[in-house]
């Protein structure tokens, strides 16, 4: 049996998906308006605005998220936004499977270029992002306070 499997969203997740984030926000930085309207309404915010959201179990239990949002800017395809892993599962592979897969998804349905924001002190995550292929790149203003890093990458 494989201990990680990923899973499209449904709303039995949404209060997981909302938890996953909220602690890492929480964690370091604070929720931002932006934050509110997509954790606390995925299905208005995400997936009725043509995007997709994708679940990691563990062994049945629900350890990690991610989304993909329809940009609100021209020349990419999509934003990886909301990649949340539990605490206690970060370092086992769960955060690189569900990029992997979130990627995978937007090559599926046509995208070319995926971008991300995010901030250094997530040096994990930026270290994730850099092994799914993601580079740096100075984009517009970010609508987060947090963000100080803007990546892409072309599938």
């Amino acid at each position: 049996m494989e201990r990680i499997r990923i899973l499209d969203y449904e709303p039995r997740f949404r209060e997981a998906f909302r938890d996953l984030n909220e602690w890492w926000i929480h964690k370091y930085f604070e929720m931002e308006e932006k934050d509110y309207h997509i954790l606390h309404d995925p299905q208005s915010h995400v997936l009725d605005k043509g995007g997709l959201i994708l679940m990691a179990q563990w062994e049945g239990q629900t350890v990690g998220t991610c989304a993909l949002l329809p940009p609100d800017r021209p020349g990419f395809d999509f934003e990886l936004t909301k990649m949340g892993v539990a605490p206690e599962f970060q370092g086992r592979g769960v955060g690189m499977a569900l990029g992997k897969a979130i990627l995978e998804k937007a090559r599926n349905l046509g995208a070319r270029k995926v971008f991300l924001e995010s901030n250094t002190i997530l040096k994990p995550a930026i270290e994730l992002y850099k092994k799914l292929g993601f580079r740096e790149f100075s984009g517009d203003t970010s609508p987060y306070q947090r963000s100080n890093i803007q990546m892409q990458v072309s599938l």
